[in-house]
């Protein structure tokens, strides 16, 4: 039982290591957050995303994917193209403060929202890097309880993507200038841009 509890917890916080940084989905979720926009959908996706990427990792797909590595070279420049207008269109809002309002968007940005957080997700390499290279690797050396260290790094995710999407509505009142705005769309614009720029490079 002690050795079950070893695993669940080292899991979960190798997996909270590894999630737990300035990034394109952590930004994206901190944003949809402060602007209480479909944050429940889009916390499902990324924790069950990460959920599928770390039961493919446990389960030693990634040594399938190693096998045709012009697969993670495809996924960095449609990643990083992504990333780059996601970027811009955040640029385009600290230019355009007029458009900037908590809930300012025309309909159908539920519908966008969701979209943009699949792409954040599934057009990553780093997503793949930590969930399937890194924490499937670790999780080998547990032997037989691989499975219950997987489970420990996904309730990691969960509970972090849960913290962040529905904590940031404190937020709410720091931002409710549009000043305000534009330097959380400056800070998220910098970081797909940085991040865009970064993927592309090493494709």
């Amino acid at each position: 039982m002690n050795s079950t509890l070893a695993a669940a917890a080292a899991g979960f916080g190798t997996g909270l290591s590894l999630i737990v940084a300035i990034g394109a989905q952590n930004a994206f979720v901190l944003r949809q957050g402060i602007r209480r926009e479909a944050v429940l959908a889009v916390v499902g996706i990324c924790a069950l995303s990460d959920a599928v990427l770390i039961a493919l990792g446990v389960g030693g797909v990634g040594a399938l994917v190693v096998a045709w590595p012009g697969a993670l070279t495809a996924v960095g420049w449609t990643g990083g193209a992504f990333l780059l207008c996601y970027g811009a269109l955040a640029a385009r809002r600290v230019l355009r403060p007029g458009a900037l309002t908590a809930r300012g968007e025309a309909a159908g940005s539920r519908r966008r929202a969701l979209l943009t957080c699949l792409a954040l997700t599934w057009l990553n390499p780093h997503v793949y890097l930590d969930t399937v290279f890194l924490l499937g690797s670790v999780a080998a050396d547990r032997g037989p309880l691989r499975w219950t260290f997987g489970l420990g790094a996904v309730c990691a995710s969960l509970a972090w993507f849960a913290a962040l999407g529905f904590g940031a509505r404190f937020l709410g009142r720091f931002l409710a200038r549009p000043a305000a705005w534009r330097v959380l769309d400056a800070l998220v614009a910098a970081t797909m841009i940085t991040l865009g720029v970064t993927l592309i490079a090493g494709a």
